[in-house]
């Protein structure tokens, strides 16, 4: 279930590029600015539009440099629309809100899509939030429950650094596993079994970015921001229990387990994405699943 969310979402991520001092800006990801330089003159030297650039690096009018200040320089990076594309499953992917591809390519972001339009995906240096569409009424706030027994920080599969400690959302068992982009048939996270209307809860603290209907694949959804580049999707919920920008933690009810948007059955598709990527989440949740 590759094509996500108009993430709005989600909202982008940190694209880190480091200095490189010396190189032209016409191959270099990052520029020192020097005395006198202009941004219509580095945009021109570094063959990057001067919207992208401002984009990239949060300039503010007038637009004015000053020596030594550091500048992403947004190389390009495309996509094709094709039949189906949403602006929310292409930011999702690309890991860009999509007001800010959408201001890039010189788009009403409220307008539909057309087929074979090429887009520019802008190089962000901050992650905006970008409330696409409003969330639903709260629900009444849950039951005092019990906090989940955090498990110790682990080794990033992918890194060996350490990872957050993330809980399952979820109690039931898998019916289809996380299954990585390239394979011949992809699949962006798990999907788990559970009764209809059974809460689905946030496998760690942090801060909606999304709450409300997604209205291709995925249904009612819920994104959570878990701060440096972790992000996790509560996907075909019956009813979204949060707000967008409410802070939750780990073990609050953020939905209800349902079968909208895009399947034949009930369950709770679960995505947790590092930098805008999808990584298995059974790799950073524990061993034992909740009973």
């Amino acid at each position: 279930m590759r094509r996500a969310l108009a993430l709005p979402l989600l909202a982008a991520l940190l694209i880190a590029a480091g200095p490189e001092a010396g190189r032209d800006p016409a191959e270099e990801a990052m520029h020192t600015v020097k005395a006198g330089e202009t941004l219509g003159g580095v945009a021109s030297r570094a063959v990057v539009p001067r919207v992208l650039i401002i984009e990239a690096n949060g300039l503010k009018p007038p637009y004015k440099l000053h020596a030594g200040q550091q500048l992403v320089i947004p190389r390009r990076r495309s996509v094709t629309v094709k039949p189906g594309d949403t602006g929310f499953g292409i930011a999702y992917d690309a890991g860009v809100p999509w007001s800010a591809i959408a201001t890039a390519n010189g788009l009403d972001p409220k307008a539909p899509l057309k087929s074979g339009k090429v887009l520019v995906i802008p190089t962000l240096s901050k992650l905006p939030v970008d409330a696409v569409t409003p969330a639903p009424e709260a629900a009444p706030a849950p039951a005092p429950r019990s906090t989940p027994i955090p498990r110790p920080s682990i080794g990033d599969p992918a890194t060996g650094d350490d990872a957050p400690i993330f809980t399952w959302p979820a109690p039931g068992e898998i019916l289809r596993p996380y299954t990585r982009r390239g394979a011949k048939s992809a699949h962006d996270g798990i999907d788990i079994a559970g009764a209809e209307g059974s809460a689905v809860r946030a496998a760690r603290a942090g801060r909606v970015t999304f709450a409300g209907m997604e209205s291709h694949r995925f249904g009612n959804l819920v994104v959570i921001d878990h701060g440096k580049g972790w992000h996790t999707a509560y996907a075909k919920l019956q009813k979204v229990t949060v707000r967008l920008g409410d802070k939750v933690r780990m073990g609050e009810r953020v939905g209800l387990l349902g079968h909208t948007g895009e399947t034949p059955r009930t369950e709770l598709h679960f995505e947790l994405r590092r930098d805008g990527r999808p990584v298995d989440p059974e790799a950073y949740l524990p061993q034992d699943r909740p009973r």
